[in-house]
């Protein structure tokens, strides 16, 4: 297990959004088959946000879990859910979105209760001033961030203790490791990856843009775009070298490479399918060297393109 400030996890997490938007079209069916293998792999922390197919996926998430509640630590996300993706953060939003993720849940308190972005045009100090009453009132048993600031981190530290931060943090998108992270160490927060696999890049199996679904949204990140693809590959294709020598798949030496960033870091690769989780939790188990580690981030420089058009990346580490 994995402590996550004072948050006991497991070493993988599970990230759901993937079930029921972005990626291309879901199947309940497969989707809860799949939550449920990750329990039974002693996964425990299920990550899912009102945002997530506009509040589908909790319910998605809320059904596959009703009968299991006490196997799972259920983290979801507030704040990005308006139809325009402005952050919202005002004590009184903060209040309703909580009650409307435990509906749609159906639990009476969640694990783990993150600003999904911070707004900047309401002090870090408010939200998480309303955020804190809900764990008083029991609807929420510990607090996170994602995508924030080191600054907007230490403030809202000095209001409530926030026990994880939740950002991208892959092989090509390492922005948080200057600054994020030392913070975070120390402040005593855990580190949530998501993506870490480079939104599936990293795997090797998105070989070309007509492998993506025609509503899937990678089409409109800078980094799958075709002036950017062909540089990008190069990078994959040095990681299945690497692989090959070591008998494992890239996506499983780029997740086993996150895994390796400390002792509180609890990546949360999404997947759908079964087979997909299986390969991802054997990454968990690799032992990697210094010399191996080295040689991983040689074969995978910084990646072509911004990792989120520009009206997405100018929300992030506010």
């Amino acid at each position: 297990m994995t402590l996550l400030g004072t948050l006991e996890v497991g070493p993988q997490g599970l990230g759901c959004m993937g079930m029921s938007q972005s990626y291309g079209p879901g199947d309940e069916g497969e989707s809860v088959a799949t939550i449920h293998r990750a329990l039974d792999l002693g996964v425990t922390l299920l990550d899912t946000a009102d945002a997530y197919g506009r509040g589908a996926n909790e319910e998605l998430v809320g059904r596959a879990i009703a009968d299991r509640r006490d196997r799972v630590v259920l983290a979801t996300k507030f704040g990005l859910a308006d139809p325009e993706r402005r952050p919202r953060g005002d004590a009184a939003y903060v209040r309703r979105a909580c009650e409307a993720s435990l509906r749609r849940l159906g639990v009476d308190h969640i694990d783990l209760y993150y600003q999904h972005r911070v707004d900047p045009t309401v002090p870090i100090e408010e939200t998480v001033g309303a955020m804190a009453e809900l764990v008083t009132e029991g609807k929420v048993r510990h607090l996170g961030l994602s995508e924030a600031s080191a600054e907007s981190i230490r403030r809202a530290h000095a209001v409530h203790p926030i026990t994880a931060l939740q950002s991208e943090w892959s092989l090509w998108t390492r922005e948080i490791e200057d600054v994020i992270v030392p913070t975070c160490a120390e402040l005593g927060i855990g580190i949530v990856p998501f993506s870490p696999l480079g939104r599936g890049f990293l795997t090797g199996r998105v070989t070309s843009t007509a492998d993506l679904a025609a509503d899937d949204t990678r089409r409109a990140m800078p980094r799958f775009a075709d002036e950017n693809f062909a540089r990008n590959l190069a990078i994959v294709e040095a990681l299945t070298a690497l692989a090959a020598e070591r008998g494992v798949t890239a996506g499983q030496l780029a997740l086993a490479w996150v895994h390796h960033r400390g002792e509180h870091v609890v990546p949360i690769p999404g997947t759908k399918r079964v087979k997909y989780l299986e390969e991802n939790l054997a990454a968990a188990s690799l032992d990697l060297s210094a010399d191996d580690l080295r040689a991983i981030e040689q074969a995978a420089p910084a990646a072509a393109g911004d990792r989120y058009p520009p009206e997405m990346l100018r929300l992030s580490n506010k």
